[in-house]
């Protein structure tokens, strides 16, 4: 049974790191090559004048066009190279949290049947609005942050050959990383499901997700995301799309709850060098995730029983004539 397991589960790896490659590959080298070319920079200046909405300095576009082009660790190797105030560092972090890796992520969420513009609007607003509300309620937090860690110092590449094959370096191991993640999670997951402990888990967690809204089947799709992440989770919630018939409402609420709040523990802990409060970074996450899940679910309901009863009205009003 074991061997079974391993085997169909590493099947299911492959099937999935193959998927998600053909999608993190190129980007990853697309925008890596964009880093050398005006675009970057030009995106920087463009927004430069919209910072002081949000409480930031024209700089802190830097970091905010790295974090969301590319991922936390570039969002925050852009922070580390600014003289910021402890006040800016937690609006752009928590900024970041909603919206980093944004194109990726985006990308990967569609693999699952959830539409880009929903997710990309979603992240983008949750982040600007986050950084509004910050900037207006938050009066302190004027001392300028002391980092608690540097970037390695890596030397520039010469010319466009190093450029192109750094980039595809970086989008090799991007894919590898995936592949070491993903191929042993699934065949855990079979495992699980063959000793039927997934379906101890979903009666777990089945209040909590019907607390927001979800049937219970979405259970491993919420706990994928939020411990693993939007992008090497997705593996794991594209397979429970698709084995335990997931409905496309209950992904979408899942995955709005996602953007906002996912892989917890290590976007959570991954600032704690910035020298800013990680507690109040977090609950901000959760507080958002569970308010914004909770209130599209009872909408959406709310137009279901709607439609629902103009249904039954329209049959019993066919049948009288």
């Amino acid at each position: 049974m074991w061997i079974s397991s391993l085997k169909k589960g590493g099947h299911v790896g492959l099937r999935t790191t193959w998927s998600l490659g053909k999608v993190i590959f190129p980007i990853t080298l697309i925008v890596f090559l964009l880093q050398y070319t005006p675009v970057l920079p030009w995106v920087m200046e463009k927004i430069s004048p919209f910072m002081k909405l949000l409480g930031l300095s024209g700089d802190a576009a830097i970091p905010l066009v790295l974090g969301n082009f590319l991922n936390l660790y570039a969002g925050i190797g852009g922070i580390l190279s600014l003289d910021l105030t402890v006040k800016e560092v937690f609006i752009i972090a928590v900024m970041l949290s909603f919206s980093h890796n944004l194109i990726i992520e985006s990308t990967v969420a569609a693999k699952v049947g959830v539409k880009i513009w929903l997710i990309v609007a979603v992240r983008v607003g949750l982040a600007l609005v986050s950084a509004v509300v910050i900037n207006l309620v938050w009066n302190g937090g004027s001392d300028i942050a002391k980092y608690g860690m540097m970037p390695p110092e890596q030397a520039e590449p010469d010319g466009w050959g190093e450029i192109i094959l750094l980039g595809l370096e970086k989008a090799g191991f991007g894919v590898l990383q995936l592949a070491l993640i993903v191929i042993p999670l699934m065949m855990i997951i079979q495992i699980m499901k063959d000793l039927k402990w997934m379906d101890v888990f979903s009666r777990w967690m089945s209040p909590a997700t019907r607390a927001l809204g979800m049937n219970a089947n979405t259970s491993s799709t919420m706990v994928a995301g939020l411990v693993i992440g939007l992008a090497y989770g997705a593996g794991v919630m594209i397979q429970a799309v698709k084995e335990e018939g997931v409905s496309k409402k209950d992904v979408t609420i899942a995955f709005i709850f996602l953007v906002s709040c996912h892989a917890v523990v290590e976007d959570t802990l991954i600032f704690i060098p910035l020298g800013i409060p990680v507690l109040p970074l977090l609950i901000i996450r959760l507080v958002t995730a569970i308010l914004l899940t909770m209130a599209v679910a009872y909408y959406w309901n709310r137009v279901d029983a709607k439609k629902e009863k103009e249904r039954h009205y329209e049959q019993d009003y066919n049948h009288i004539v």
